[in-house]
């Protein structure tokens, strides 16, 4: 699981491959982060993602620490935010002159009908250092620095874009498609993923539901309960509680995913009502280790249409 919008999740999800952590993760979805969740309006009549209106603001999430405890995702201690730089860090993507940058662990930007937030929501309590710098919502990168010595397995932080909906229900959508882009250094222990809320963002009653595009040594929560093929492609399916991850057979680091698609098929299988809504769509890397060295991740594209 990541953290969603400015939310961090706080239930235990992952074990790291490798790591000596054993047991199915425990769940917690009440901590709130104390931000308000106010996402952007979607109107499924219109199919282009500016129907998304209004100003979304980052809202909380679940952690998944094998370990953790905590109920607030937010409460590692804020530091000064890193100055726009003019040139990227070596292995950084096409964005040469970034308008933004912060090193905050709830830092973050509003860019269009999209939210960039740093999503350092369970870094307390490690050695993580990370930056997030950002030309806009399609084109931005992270340089982060962290590992897995204790052995647990906790994913530290979730940068993510992501977007807001205000709860319209699935059933009113016709098409719900997300592209996204990304290159990654494939060290240490992370996963780049989708992380999307349905019924409620982090809350009692909602349902966590993740889409893994790129896996290097990550295990979600749970264990795998079904195989399902979306757009040409196999996933694995994961479950456990309210938690679903759908794992791809065959990593791939660019493309479009038909959401709805996956929606329906939960629908289908009984897991969710058919009456169920949306609350956030997000995309990410959750990072557990960069092995103690600093690692840049690239994002190059994101989008959400709907209609």
């Amino acid at each position: 699981m990541a953290a969603l919008v400015l939310g961090g999740l706080v239930a235990a999800r992952y074990l790291a491959d490798g790591s000596t952590s054993s047991g199915a993760p425990a769940h917690n979805l009440t901590r709130r982060a104390g931000a308000a969740r106010a996402g952007l309006s979607a109107t499924p009549s219109d199919s282009s993602q500016s129907a998304r209106a209004g100003t979304p603001r980052p809202t909380p999430r679940s952690s998944r620490s094998t370990t953790a405890t905590r109920t607030d995702g937010h409460n590692a201690t804020p530091t000064t935010p890193a100055a726009p730089t003019s040139q990227p860090l070596p292995g950084s993507a096409a964005c040469t002159d970034p308008s933004f940058s912060t090193s905050q662990p709830t830092g973050g930007e509003q860019s269009g009908d999209y939210y960039l937030y740093n999503n350092m929501w369970n870094a307390s309590g490690y050695s993580v250092t990370q930056t997030l710098y950002a030309c806009n919502y399609h084109d931005w990168y992270v340089v982060a620095d962290m590992n897995n010595d204790s052995g647990d397995g906790a994913v530290k932080t979730y940068p993510n874009v992501q977007a807001n909906f205000n709860e319209p229900k699935i059933s009113s959508f016709h098409s719900i498609t997300s592209t996204f882009a990304e290159s990654s250094p494939h060290v240490g222990i992370y996963e780049d993923a989708y992380d999307i809320w349905i019924n409620g963002v982090a809350s009692s009653g909602s349902t966590e539901v993740m889409v893994w595009t790129e896996n290097f040594h990550q295990v979600p929560s749970g264990s795998v309960v079904a195989t399902a093929s979306f757009g040409g492609r196999g996933y694995k399916v994961w479950k456990s509680g309210s938690y679903i991850a759908f794992v791809a057979d065959a990593n791939f680091t660019s493309g479009s995913v038909d959401l709805l698609q996956i929606f329906d098929w939960i629908i289908a299988q009984g897991w969710i009502p058919a009456s169920s809504t949306l609350g956030q769509i997000c995309y990410g890397v959750e990072l557990v280790s960069t092995n103690s060295s600093p690692a840049t991740f690239n994002f190059t594209d994101f989008s959400v249409a709907t209609s």
